[in-house]
């Protein structure tokens, strides 16, 4: 050993001892915190009240390096913390009171006051804006709120859709739910023919729960089955407004449940039967409870014999109101019937629309492949068409209905399953390419305009193949449509247009 080596090792350390760092005191900090929100971790236990609880100190960590420019002091006092911003108050809630909702009773008229319901109903209905019950809310609503069975007769636009959802309201805040319940168990059931139904119903349904904490639902073919069976888990459902296909695929995996359902409402029974439902619509009845221990109500427009037999077996000593329409098609509605050959509807079609300038249009064809093929001739002469039929899928639908609604697409060509449930005011015109088999679908058709006391036109086609229709129509509104012929220049031939 050299001597420089025996002096090292008797007055110090190695070189490269001196240059390796000090070990650092054990921590105390465990390397992960063991959360209960992480899976297969168990939440810590809480310290108990008269204790404070002690957090396990941490080792200081290292001062950062100084960044100050030379020449400058550096600040041994910390930046101070921003002030915490304090959330904005909000506005006080101002109670509502049924003081605030004065309504005068007037002679001939009855009031939704007339009738005993709840504050948060009423509350809804003074934002609705409806001061006096129609004829058939008036009438309906003094037996269903005693609990009775119902039929109604009338038409779309006559209020009907309110006062069985006022009804079911009421029974529902009446009557607390069961303790025990599972997330698919409807307290109320709506089946309606069509989805655009359905949705019509459960917007007005949202609106006249708004204060009552009810959880409105909606099940449509053609939607996200997953999307629908998620919001199912998520809460409970009190009213459940679907159509019968959908309905039934839930209550066949075991999704929904019927046997809980307390008011159970058959909409547009008539139309049902002409879809071919009823069959569906019987399997869905068999799940709910027997017709003693339900409420059940059911709307027509028509009171055919089929109808009557179908209300016979699924109500109890139902009470019967019928409205009749006072006219029976829209008067702001100024209606024509053009005489024209088969081969030259699309030429009169196109140059109508073009001619005129014509924003928003609905033109209504019998058949889903009519209805296509119209769609498909329009976009391609240049006019911004959309089609509505069976065939298109339900999101499609809703996105149609919107761009429609916001004006983007100038002309909705549609069957009369998918016309029914469209409530769009602005619709100045209503062109029937084909007259309707049903002389009730007429009325509906042309009532798609002249909405909300709005002006409004219907032209219809009448052509060798279907003018036949005609008397049966004219017997319905119990008046005459005299004929006219087209204007020639409204025959000329539509211009190809040339490819950009």
């Amino acid at each position: 050993m050299t001597v420089l080596k025996a002096l090292k090792k008797m007055f110090g350390k190695s070189e490269t001892e001196q240059l390796a760092p000090a070990p650092s005191a054990p921590s105390h900090q465990p390397s992960h915190r063991t959360d209960g929100n992480q899976p297969g971790r168990t939440a810590p236990t809480a310290a108990p009240k008269d204790e404070p609880r002690h957090e396990p100190k941490r080792p200081p960590a290292a001062q950062p390096a100084a960044t100050t420019a030379p020449g400058q002091p550096r600040s041994e006092t910390p930046k101070p913390a921003k002030p915490r911003r304090e959330p904005k108050p909000k506005a006080p809630v101002i109670p509502w009171k049924l003081e605030d909702f004065v309504v005068e009773p007037q002679e001939g008229k009855t009031r939704f006051h007339d009738f005993k319901l709840a504050p948060e109903l009423m509350h809804a209905i003074h934002d609705l804006g409806f001061p006096y019950c129609t004829p058939i809310q008036a009438q309906v609503l003094g037996f269903t709120l005693a609990g009775k069975d119902a039929i109604g007769r009338a038409q779309t636009g006559t209020g009907k859709t309110a006062a069985f959802l006022i009804s079911i309201i009421t029974q529902l805040l009446q009557t607390p739910p069961p303790k025990e319940r599972y997330m698919g168990e409807p307290r109320a059931l709506i089946i309606a023919p069509t989805r655009e139904l359905v949705v019509q119903i459960a917007k007005d349904a949202a609106g006249l729960t708004k204060y009552t904490g009810l959880n409105v639902m909606t099940f449509v073919g053609g939607m996200d089955f997953d999307k629908q069976l998620k919001q199912l888990e998520a809460r409970h459902c009190d009213i459940l407004v679907a159509t019968p296909g959908r309905l039934l695929d839930f209550n066949q995996r075991g999704d929904v449940h019927l046997d809980m359902v307390e008011v159970m409402v058959l909409d547009e029974a008539d139309r049902m039967l002409d879809m071919g439902f009823i069959p569906q619509v019987r399997q869905i009845i068999r799940q709910t409870p027997p017709k003693s221990e339900r409420q059940t109500l059911l709307f027509s427009a028509t009171f055919t014999e089929d109808v009557m037999n179908l209300a016979k077996q699924w109500t109890t000593d139902p009470a019967i109101v019928e409205i009749e329409a006072t006219n029976v098609a829209n008067e702001n509605v100024e209606q024509h019937i053009y005489a024209v050959a088969g081969a030259d509807k699309y030429k009169l079609l196109y140059n109508l629309v073009n001619d005129n300038g014509w924003e928003r249009v609905i033109v209504f064809a019998n058949r889903k492949d009519e209805v296509r093929r119209i769609e498909e001739r329009l976009v391609r002469d240049g006019i911004n068409a959309a089609q509505l039929s069976g065939d298109v899928p339900q999101h499609k639908r809703i996105k149609t209905l919107e761009g429609f609604r916001e004006g983007k697409i100038r002309v909705l060509v549609a069957t009369d399953v998918a016309g029914r449930g469209i409530h769009i005011d602005g619709i100045s015109h209503v062109i029937n390419f084909t007259l309707p088999e049903v002389p009730d679908d007429y009325v509906h058709r042309i009532g798609r305009t002249g909405r909300a006391g709005a002006d409004g036109v219907s032209i219809s086609f009448a052509g060798e193949d279907d003018s036949y229709q005609l008397p049966s129509i004219e017997e319905k509104l119990g008046r005459k449509i005299s004929c006219e012929t087209p204007p020639t220049h409204l025959l000329r031939a539509v211009e190809r247009k040339r490819p950009h």
